[in-house]
């Protein structure tokens, strides 16, 4: 079909995710792995146990690699009761969304339902300015290459005390589109890369379009429940987490430590309000890489880069594909998505023959927050 039809680290950049301080990107090197070993596991429990470096309130970390599992957690999930983190606890994913969002649209495409090179103007009409609709295209919107303005006329969260004020506000779709529509087109759409969440907001409506159902649902019924994936959810305008749960703090200026955790994530639709689990996030990482969500057209194009001739805004090699990112450490390279949240941080990396994964998700406390966490868990797994 030729458009849209409508239907009954690795911390490697984003616009609230920290650039990678370890490793490089764009590497077209074949992945290499080195053993697991017993001797790996002391490290990788020192590598999470300490909250310091950054600060944080709680840790957890599942490694797979060639059939050998191993997880370890930090810290407590509840500074109130002490109580100790566990792989069903529920947190917030933040950006790993996007991986979600970018696998039914890809499902989409391979059912013929929509073009990647169709002009998003076919599926949302009248809701961006001409000049941007008839110019992006889908594929653009999965790869970062879209060239959107700056959003104008957000609160401010420059402060821990912003974020605590601002965290009831809500926000529909359409209201944060809105805010990109003031400026014109940054680049020309293909050339230039530009990690953006609102491209996946404007993904997730074109998904309620072409199924005529909220795009929550048809991430339910096309990921969520064929996986069995019970404890991963959209939660839409419910700020809070039901159930066994990761709380996460933010630090205020005066140096005291505010849950964060009930926060309306309404102005992460679409690309960042995804609650999930450690187990239920291997699940997805597993039946993603292997193939289960996607027929193999389909597949490579999660892990195919734009042309070498585009570039990130900051003239680094490309790193997004349509739905995940890639970085290469110490030659292993790893495929995958980074999350983050106020008080939340998760990092979801696998090779792709899947011979190392794993999947880091702890609570740091600082308004920004370095990698050294991450860092500390690539390089025992990439040494």
């Amino acid at each position: 079909m030729g458009g849209c039809a409508a239907g009954t680290l690795l911390a490697v950049a984003g616009s609230t995710e920290a650039r990678a301080a370890t490793g490089t990107t764009g590497s077209t090197t074949a992945p290499t792995t080195a053993s697991t070993t017993a001797s790996d596991e002391p490290a990788l429990q020192a590598a999470i146990s300490d909250l310091s470096h950054p600060p944080a309130t709680s840790a957890q970390l599942r490694v797979d690699r060639r059939g050998v599992h191993w997880y370890g957690t930090a810290g407590a999930a509840d500074l109130g009761s002490g109580r100790a983190v566990r792989p069903d606890d529920r947190f917030r994913a933040g950006s790993i969304t996007k991986a979600f969002v970018a696998t039914v649209v890809l499902q989409l495409w391979a059912e013929r339902r929509v073009e990647l090179t169709a002009p998003i103007g076919r599926c949302l009409p009248d809701l961006l300015p001409s000049a941007f609709s008839r110019r992006i295209t889908v594929a653009q919107l999965l790869n970062h290459t879209s060239g959107l303005p700056d959003h104008r006329g957000l609160p401010d969260d420059s402060t821990p005390e912003g974020v605590v004020r601002h965290r009831w506000d809500r926000w529909t779709p359409r209201e944060w589109v809105e805010t990109v529509t003031h400026d014109p087109l940054k680049f020309d759409p293909g050339t230039t890369q530009e990690y953006r969440g609102i491209n996946y907001v404007l993904l997730a409506l074109i998904i309620e379009r072409l199924t005529g159902r909220p795009y929550g649902q048809a991430i339910e019924s096309r990921v969520l429940r064929p996986l069995g994936l019970t404890r991963t959810l959209l939660p839409g305008q419910d700020p809070r987490l039901h159930g066994p749960h990761v709380h996460g703090y933010l630090r205020m200026t005066d140096g005291s430590l505010r849950d964060i955790t009930v926060y309306n994530q309404s102005s992460a639709w679409g690309e960042g309000e995804l609650v999930s689990t450690l187990d239920d996030l291997s699940r997805f990482q597993r039946a993603l890489f292997s193939g289960a969500l996607l027929p193999p057209h389909a597949l490579d194009k999660l892990f195919t880069l734009p042309p070498d001739s585009v570039r990130m805004l900051d003239g680094t090699p490309a790193r997004y594909s349509l739905g995940l990112q890639k970085a290469t450490v110490n030659g292993v390279t790893f495929w995958g998505k980074t999350g983050e949240v106020y008080g939340y941080r998760t990092r979801m990396f696998a090779t792709r023959d899947q011979t190392l994964r794993f999947i880091l998700s702890y609570a740091p406390t600082p308004l920004t927050t370095q990698e050294e966490m991450t860092n500390r868990v690539v390089a025992i797994l990439t040494a």
